[in-house]
């Protein structure tokens, strides 16, 4: 027969799991509630400080509300947001919990995060139907009108390549970078990460085993492995 205790120590945890945020929207909506200074869940976003992973999980321990796991997954999807992207901007400035500004954001920052946002928003379709539109050729133009505007672009492109491949072997940094010591990973260390053809900037937030979460200049938090860390 179950006790008065047990009934007690059941409901309790019921209670909690029932308050536990297991969405990313329910978390931002919480972190907002907290700290209104620093996110909102409407109207334009700020941009977070690098490293605002570590200060959070400060100031939420002991929070039965949300876990760390929790809160690294909505921060993530907090910071590749389109309008969070939009708020990384030249000149703005990066804000701690309590919104206070703590850095600038400089051009490098303010281009990947432009890019990152038109990637997204072409991979999600939300093209503008007028561009669409000036893209489709005009059908009254003759076969030979059409080839010798293939052969121009043809020609442009090869003289554009020529001219391309010039300007990065000019600008081909001379540092070299080496994978980092497995010994040397250490949260808030600065390194370079390898997610595509050239290394970003970024700063270890978390290190489980083989798996490195670190968090962009763009301010975006990405999960990668030590593998694709460098230093200089």
């Amino acid at each position: 027969m179950e006790t008065k205790t047990e009934t007690e120590a059941a409901s309790t945890q019921a209670a909690e799991t029932e308050n536990k945020r297991t969405s990313a929207k329910e978390i931002i909506a919480y972190l907002a509630e907290k700290f209104p200074a620093c996110f909102s869940v409407e109207g334009p976003a700020k941009p977070l400080k690098i490293g605002i992973f570590q200060e959070l999980a400060e100031r939420l321990d002991g929070d039965d509300v949300v876990s760390k796991t929790r809160l690294r997954q909505a921060l993530r999807h907090y910071t590749s947001s389109w309008r969070y992207l939009k708020a990384i901007k030249l000149g703005s400035q990066r804000i701690d919990v309590d919104g206070n500004e703590v850095a600038e954001i400089d051009q490098e920052q303010a281009d990947y995060a432009a890019k990152t946002l038109k990637e997204s928003q072409e991979k999600f379709g939300n093209k503008n139907p007028k561009d669409s539109l000036k893209k489709k050729p005009y059908k009254g133009k003759s076969t030979d009108t059409k080839g010798l505007q293939t052969k121009h672009k043809a020609k442009d492109k090869a003289k554009f390549k020529g001219v391309s491949s010039s300007k990065r072997a000019q600008t081909k940094p001379a540092a070299k970078l080496k994978p980092v010591d497995v010994n040397n990973i250490n949260v808030g260390k600065a390194v370079k990460v390898q997610l595509g053809n050239a290394p970003m900037d970024a700063v270890i937030t978390e290190v489980s085993g083989d798996d490195i979460s670190v968090q962009l200049s763009s301010g975006m938090v990405v999960k990668t492995q030590v593998k694709n860390i460098y230093i200089e």
